[in-house]
């Protein structure tokens, strides 16, 4: 039998790829706060904070943002969209999705799109 800790990793992680896809194809306007997600997963934001942390040494955020990070790296390398429509995509206004892309990657998204061309 799981572990009951692992078993809301597991919820979560299956919840996160959904709920991020679901933004991308435009069936949910906009991301959910953690508490939001705590609650979908009937566990309070602090539990699932404590939790993924223990599972896997990082805060639930992290890997919120490296798998928007990692949708948007596969836009900008897969299709001719431009920066800002895949911003708008990703509910971003795209000076700050340019800002969050280049804290989490490094490159800016058009840098990133010229250096790793498809």
């Amino acid at each position: 039998m799981m572990k009951r800790s692992k078993e809301i990793a597991n919820q979560y992680f299956i919840f996160l790829e959904k709920h991020v896809r679901d933004v991308i194809s435009g069936s949910i306007s906009e991301f959910m706060e953690l508490n939001e997600i705590a609650g979908h997963l009937a566990v309070s934001h602090k539990h699932l904070t404590d939790t993924i942390k223990k599972e896997t040494g990082q805060h639930p955020c992290y890997f919120y943002d490296e798998k928007i990070i990692q949708e948007a790296k596969w836009m900008l390398t897969s299709s001719d969209k431009s920066v800002a429509e895949i911003a708008r995509i990703f509910t971003y206004d795209p000076s700050n999705f340019s800002k969050f892309f280049k804290k989490m990657t490094g490159f800016t998204p058009g840098n990133f799109r010229k250096y790793h061309p498809i």
